[in-house]
């Protein structure tokens, strides 16, 4: 039992470390998006997680993540930045885990997914609406932020707009390249993560 519990505690480490490396990894996508709106891939240790040991380690590896980029980039954004990755982390690998873990299947998998992306991408409406861009307005003005989005898209014109025409199809993007990606990873991997 106990080398169990080390194990997994070992796993949720490394995933968990490795998450936080890929943070690091970002790049925007020009012409499509504002700037301000980068991919990392720093969510497929969470989901292989998610999948392999259930959405409890999915929820730790995003927690301890992040809480090692507060740690060690700073609080820049006063932790908000990190806040608001985990909650949309959490959004996306809670169903996902919660899916596969019924039977673990290909479809499954597929389903937690769809699921979880489309949970990431309405809570992430609500973390960008109501956390993300009023902190970021007591920094730059909310004209500046807006006008970063409208360049590249002229129908965004308010908050409202930047979520539902700059930060939602950047998140559907998102979501459906990482779920490409970890469908790809996860049967080489999981023998690893299952050992």
């Amino acid at each position: 039992m106990a080398s169990n519990k080390t194990k997994y505690l070992v796993r949720i480490a490394v995933l968990s470390t490795i998450a936080f490396i890929l943070m690091y990894i970002d790049f925007p996508i020009p012409m499509l998006f504002p700037a301000f709106l980068k991919i990392d891939v720093s969510d497929i240790p969470a989901i292989l997680g998610a999948f392999s040991m259930g959405p409890v380690a999915g929820v730790l590896i995003e927690f301890i993540k992040n809480i090692l980029h507060l740690i060690v980039k700073g609080s820049e954004t006063g932790g908000v930045g990190q806040l608001a990755n985990f909650l949309i982390g959490c959004a996306w690998v809670i169903p996902i885990g919660m899916i596969y873990k019924r039977e673990k299947t290909k479809k499954n998998a597929i389903t937690g997914l769809t699921v979880g992306a489309i949970s990431m991408i309405i809570i992430a409406g609500f973390v960008n609406y109501y956390i993300t861009l009023p902190f970021y307005e007591t920094m730059m003005p909310m004209e500046a932020i807006v006008g970063m989005g409208s360049v590249v898209n002229p129908a965004i014109k308010d908050y409202l707009t930047l979520i539902l025409y700059g930060i939602t199809p950047f998140n559907i993007l998102k979501t459906l390249g990482i779920s490409i990606i970890t469908m790809l990873m996860y049967k080489k991997v999981s023998p690893i993560l299952h050992k």
